[in-house]
């Protein structure tokens, strides 16, 4: 069994090129990890709702123009992916990943807030598709062991016309309604692919910290726009 390796200068073996046991071991790892932060992200909700603050965290994000949150969500994103993909250290790699959970948190908590008050089991709905949905996909991955990395520059526009979107949104007040949120959950979905393959096949052995939070960025992003196409629907 290969070892975990995070001593600066000696390169990391790619998973594809590990021995069986290994590469189960990285898989694992990452895995448990994803599951662990999805479970952080659960808490860290639970306790905003607990304590009161998921309402004056809503009032805060929704009393300025929705560009300023989503820029800053956008650059915390950033350094925590760029952190856990680079840092050597892997408390460092930790601490990039619960940071990157609490920004979820916070960023998810208005809309939380809303569908807890006026649209009462969505959430739980949106929770259990988002998980249906990402263990098919995960599967498609792990049984036709196909490399999605083609969708890669798809991916990349998609999201720079889903932020172009968003932003004349904001700017413009217009509302992005069933169709654009149906696009997201597709993109989403690539995502996940795209994602689940690099990580059975590219991510070096030493990085199943950025591989969960990888994951998970796809996860909370299909969960945000399965629960948004289900507000939608109850409008």
């Amino acid at each position: 069994m290969s070892s975990t390796n995070l001593r600066p200068g000696t390169p990391a073996v790619a998973v594809a090129a590990l021995p069986v046991d290994a590469r189960a071991t990285f898989i694992t790892r990452t895995y448990v990890h994803l599951y662990g932060a999805i479970v952080g992200f659960t808490l860290f909700e639970a306790l905003l709702f607990m304590t009161g603050l998921a309402l004056p965290i809503a009032r805060a994000f929704l009393s300025v123009s929705w560009l300023w949150v989503l820029g800053g969500f956008v650059l915390v994103s950033w350094l925590a992916s760029r952190i856990a993909h680079n840092a050597q250290s892997v408390a460092v790699q930790y601490f990039a990943l619960a940071g990157y959970v609490v920004a979820q948190g916070l960023i998810f908590a208005p809309m939380l807030l809303i569908a807890q008050y006026f649209a009462p089991g969505t959430i739980q709905a949106a929770a259990l598709l988002t998980l249906l949905g990402f263990t098919a996909l995960t599967m498609i991955v792990y049984v036709t062991r196909r490399d999605f990395s083609f969708l890669g520059p798809f991916l990349c526009f998609g999201g720079v016309v889903a932020l172009a979107a968003i932003a004349g949104g904001a700017v413009f007040g217009f509302q992005l309604g069933t169709f654009f949120s149906l696009a997201m959950i597709l993109l989403a979905g690539g995502s996940i692919l795209h994602d689940t393959s690099k990580v059975m096949q590219q991510y070096p052995e030493d990085r199943y910290v950025g591989a969960a939070l990888q994951l998970f960025a796809g996860v909370a992003l299909l969960f945000w726009y399965v629960l948004r196409l289900f507000l939608n629907s109850r409008r």
